[in-house]
């Protein structure tokens, strides 16, 4: 397991690409080939840019959580983290299966790993 320093550090980091790059999305940038299994090659139509915008939201949210249950940042949310950081961890193993079964080659090149990554920050935060 990771020391709750670097998992809160990789994790976050991360999240900024992640949510740049669904903001991209929700801002018309071409590449739907890399998302949602490929399905929406090119820009994504006005529904998906605004699935975009609330991937990015609950990106952020996450994000949050794992800062909080670090101990590291926002001691406020503590008491909460504590069982929210297990929702953390099912969504980034959900997302990291996803990733690894999807017909998208690119998202199994690029977010797979992605995933794999965030998924072994959560569970080093979420054990320490």
């Amino acid at each position: 397991m990771l020391n709750a320093g670097l998992a809160v550090s990789i994790y976050s980091t991360i999240t900024v690409f992640a949510v740049l790059f669904q903001l991209a999305l929700a801002a018309g940038v071409p590449w739907g080939e890399y998302a949602m299994a490929g399905r929406f090659p090119g820009r994504f139509p006005v529904r998906m840019r605004v699935g975009a915008v609330i991937q990015a939201t609950i990106l952020i949210l996450f994000a949050l959580i794992v800062a909080s249950r670090s101990g590291l940042y926002l001691s406020s949310w503590n008491q909460t983290s504590q069982s929210f950081i297990w929702l953390v961890v099912f969504i980034s193993a959900s997302s990291l299966v996803l990733n690894l079964i999807t017909p998208s080659k690119w998202e199994r090149i690029i977010w797979a790993p992605v995933a794999v990554l965030m998924l072994w920050c959560s569970i080093s935060v979420a054990m320490q």
